[in-house]
This record gives structure tokens, sequence and C-alpha cells, in this order.
């Protein structure tokens, strides 16, 4: 769980799980002080750093030698009735075809894009 609070300037918006924290800010273009990740940024980042993170597990679990892994997202919001998240991912390592297959395949089963790809409802208190 993600709780947040407004900070006094404009928009900057303070944010922790409890054990972590952040600052999520806007652009200075939109009013803000550009002070932290924008929200959009932080989608991003979930999915990029889960993609990245099963890439080392799964290669820690199956003795594929990657030295590293980058994954890159973008927010493609060009079509008003589609997101579309643009992903790239790079892996360094002394790595055959078939174990960049294995790690591609695995990482497009990560759980934060499992979630992403499921229909999405919010629910708030009455």
């Amino acid at each position: 769980m993600i709780k947040t609070k407004s900070k006094d300037e404009a928009y900057l918006t303070w944010f922790t799980d409890g054990q972590h924290e952040c600052l999520s800010d806007t652009t200075v273009d939109k009013g803000g002080g550009n002070a932290g990740f924008r929200p959009h940024d932080l989608l991003e980042a979930a999915l990029a750093c889960c993609i990245t993170m099963t890439a080392r597990m799964f290669a820690e679990q199956h003795g594929i030698p990657l030295r590293q892994a980058r994954t890159t997202v973008q927010l493609n919001r060009e079509n008003a009735n589609e997101t579309i998240l643009e992903v790239e991912t790079e892996f360094d390592g002394e790595l055959s075809a078939e174990q960049i297959e294995r790690l591609q395949a695995a990482t497009r089963a990560c759980p934060v894009r499992k979630t992403l790809s499921k229909t999405i409802r919010f629910v708030e208190p009455a």
C-alpha cells in the first residue's frame, strides 16, 4: 500500500510504503517544480523495474550467465482510446540465442505486466 501527502510546494507530493519514501511532482510548464518523479514516470518505472528484476531472478534460477539486464519503458499516449507501453529490454552476458529467448519469455510474464494486462477497476469508499 502506498500513502501520499501533499507538500507546501504546488503539486509536490511525498509518498511512502511505510518503509521507503520518495517525492512526486509535475513539470514546471504544468505548474510544478519538477522536484520528483512525475506520476507517469512511476508507472513506467514499476514496469521497467519488474521486468529487470524478473530477468535477473529467472537467470539466477536457471543458471543463465546474465551479467546485466536493462529495460526502457515509455508510455505512449498518442491514441486517446489506448494506453501503449513501449518496452525494450537488453541483456548482457555470454548468452546463447535460446537463453535470450527464455529471458524474453520470462520478462513478458513479470508480475507488474500481468497486473497491467488485466481489466483494472477503481474502488473508492462511498
